[in-house]
């Protein structure tokens, strides 16, 4: 059965401070899946710091973001949280959210996001 809601992505960009930037990018507009079968959304991302975190949030239609995985950049082990996984590519600055048996519930808003320290060495 098709999901009567869409799986929608949404880009999301930032840049912090003058030396310190990143960016984040994903490319899908939306995402349409079957249910029980799994659903993979894709993002990628730059920066110039070495130590950061990558995160998939998901925002269902009742409107609250809900953090759903996250992956430390230093953690060569790909994160899994339930039927959650993160493929994390570090090389090709890239990491992708698999549902494994996405469910009508799953349809929602989902972005990805990185996170930078905020306390630094001078």
């Amino acid at each position: 059965m098709l999901l009567s809601s869409l799986l929608k992505v949404v880009m999301a960009s930032l840049c912090l401070g003058p030396i310190i930037a990143q960016k984040v990018t994903q490319a899908q507009p939306q995402v349409l899946g079957q249910e029980k079968e799994a659903v993979t959304l894709d993002c990628k991302y730059d920066t110039s710091d070495s130590r950061y975190s990558l995160l998939w949030y998901k925002q269902p239609s009742s409107g609250g973001m809900i953090l759903l995985i996250r992956q430390d950049s230093y953690n060569q082990q790909n994160a899994t949280e339930g039927c959650y996984s993160l493929n994390f590519q570090k090389a090709r600055k890239s990491f992708t959210l698999v549902i494994s048996a996405s469910q009508l519930e799953d349809s929602a808003v989902y972005f990805c996001a990185l996170s930078e320290p905020t306390v630094r060495r001078v």
